[in-house]
């Protein structure tokens, strides 16, 4: 992970560009020039440290996803679409008819763990770090009908929020031998080991 963010894979093209970025959002900041030269005379470097440390952050972030291309039928109603996976379904049916379901015929998910309980919001937050959001479950779905093995070591999943503003989930395991796929609302932290799926924003 480290060789990630080692200065010598940052080529000059890179690190010209992330100098652009950060010319450009100080331009439009509306910072005052006085206090302004007098942060960058005193604390300058105490930023440029605070920058690399962001910017590694959110590469070791992306190191390790898990990247699946699948076809999606998005024609196919909430049901059809989890029965599609073949797998034991422990579902609310209330909370399936909520499924979003997504645009385009294929759809990029990519994977990732973060090693931790998180609420859903913090969650939403593991998404913005990676620049991708929640991917919608009929996506969630085709990649676990493509690979029905794929849960059996990633167990993956993913949320949403219904009409009253209401967090649900879809996951995908194996379980004392059994795949299944559980939709309902949320009640409480996502455990450690899961993989979430998220889609390019």
């Amino acid at each position: 992970m480290a060789d990630a963010v080692s200065p010598s894979a940052i080529s000059e093209g890179k690190i010209g560009k992330f100098l652009e970025l950060q010319a450009a959002a100080l331009r439009k900041s509306g910072l005052p020039g006085a206090e302004t030269q007098q942060v960058l005379e005193t604390q300058g470097g105490a930023l440029a440290d605070e920058f690399v440390t962001a910017v590694r952050k959110r590469v070791e972030a992306i190191s390790s996803l898990i990247t699946r291309i699948v076809r999606v039928v998005r024609s196919r109603t909430p049901q059809a679409a989890l029965e599609a996976t073949s797998r034991i379904q422990y579902v609310d049916k209330a909370v399936v008819k909520t499924m979003p379901n997504g645009e385009g015929d294929e759809a990029t998910l990519y994977f990732f763990k973060a090693d931790r309980y998180l609420s859903d919001p913090d969650l939403e937050k593991e998404y913005e770090l990676r620049g991708l959001k929640a991917a919608d479950p009929y996506s969630l779905a085709a990649v676990n009908e493509a690979d029905p093995a794929f849960a059996d070591g990633h167990p993956n999943g993913t949320h949403w929020k219904d009409a009253d503003d209401r967090w649900c989930y879809a996951t995908f395991h194996r379980w004392l031998g059994e795949r299944s796929v559980n939709i309902n609302r949320s009640v409480s932290e996502w455990s450690v080991g899961w993989w979430f799926a998220g889609v390019r924003k």
